[in-house]
């Protein structure tokens, strides 16, 4: 079984790791359908606020 570690390091398997991330990919085309996007310059206003 091959596993990778988050930076939380919690192991996952690869599977669990596929799972996770095209769940994410499921939920950023939710958001493009709907409307729920920012543009780039909004982007990187959150991105210098952190």
């Amino acid at each position: 079984m091959v596993s990778v570690t988050n930076t939380a390091e919690r192991a996952y398997t690869i599977d669990n790791a596929m799972d996770v991330l095209f769940q994410k990919l499921d939920e950023a085309i939710d958001d493009m359908e709907n409307g729920r996007v920012q543009t780039i310059e909004e982007a990187w206003k959150e991105i210098d606020n952190i």
